[in-house]
């Protein structure tokens, strides 16, 4: 079996302060950390147990994970598994990135969100140029609001042509042709990322070789599709119930809005777009390049 897993454990928190979301600046009690950890190293010891599978991870918390050290060590643990494709997390790329050097930088790859308002730009930067000169693969990204254009041009222009910089269509924003065309000549795939996709009845991968998992271990076929309906259930990972129920599906909702939802969609094609950076959204034919490769690139 070819699985991708997006995983999502009880971890809430985050040290940022984005006035968009619900989870900014919220701390989780000891025993949800507690809680958290233990079913990550749960999951974990699921994945490295399953090697008669292809498995690629994705972590999609609902805060900032890897401010955590087991989120660390379980990116390094499952990129160094022979049946592991991707080890790929979301990260506002806070903190230090030195605990990378144990990882197998074929699998490890992060997806990075920039937020303007809440890091000095040469601190993320500089964060962005230690993953290059590790070897790390990439990719980083911004919401694409008025307030962020200039920010993102810089970062445009700093990063290195290697390093894909994707733009988010603001959550229930509408663009114009003329707004759109700034970010769409930032990222060219920005017109993806425009407009919500159709999907009611459209196939979708999702459930079929890709599913979401809780902490619990409770399948899904993805994160959007309703979790309080029991007929979406799939069945639970640790009981190999959901097993059986991995078949190809087409999806209930109208539309599809997010990245990690409709990459999976297969009219638009976007799983050879990003060919062996489906997860951690780096297109395909990105340049891994180790730190010897990429001395003395960094921006004066």
């Amino acid at each position: 079996m070819d699985l991708s897993i997006l995983y999502r454990g009880p971890l809430a928190s985050c040290d940022y302060d984005c006035g968009y979301c619900p989870f900014a600046k919220r701390r989780d009690s000891p025993e949800t950390l507690r809680a958290d950890r233990a079913a990550l190293e749960r999951f974990v010891a699921w994945v490295a147990a399953q090697t008669e599978d292809r498995i690629s991870v994705l972590f999609t918390p609902w805060g900032e994970a890897l401010t955590r050290s087991w989120y660390r060590r379980a990116l390094v643990g499952l990129s160094c598994l022979d049946h592991v494709g991707e080890a790929a997390i979301q990260t506002n790329l806070s903190s230090r990135t030195g605990w990378t050097t144990g990882a197998d930088l074929d699998s490890l790859a992060l997806w990075c969100t920039y937020h303007p308002d809440q890091v000095p730009y040469e601190r993320f930067l500089g964060r962005c140029f230690e993953l290059r000169d590790g070897g790390v693969r990439f990719s980083v990204g911004i919401v694409g609001v008025p307030e962020h254009l200039a920010a993102a041009r810089r970062l445009r222009a700093d990063l290195p042509e290697d390093v894909y910089l994707w733009v988010n269509a603001a959550e229930g924003r509408t663009y114009t042709d003329a707004e759109a065309e700034p970010w769409s000549e930032l990222d060219p795939l920005f017109p993806v990322s425009r407009f919500p996709h159709p999907s009611q009845g459209h196939a979708c991968r999702a459930g079929e070789s890709v599913i979401s998992v809780n902490g619990d271990g409770e399948v899904y076929r993805c994160h959007f599709v309703s979790r309080t309906d029991p007929t979406e259930r799939l069945g639970n990972l640790y009981d190999g119930s959901y097993r059986d129920a991995l078949r190809p599906r087409l999806c209930p909702l109208t539309q599809c809005d997010c990245h990690i939802g409709y990459v999976h969609m297969p009219e638009l094609g976007l799983h050879n777009t990003f060919a062996g950076g489906v997860l951690s959204r780096i297109p395909a034919g990105a340049p891994v390049l180790r730190s010897a490769a990429v001395a003395g690139t960094r921006p004066r």
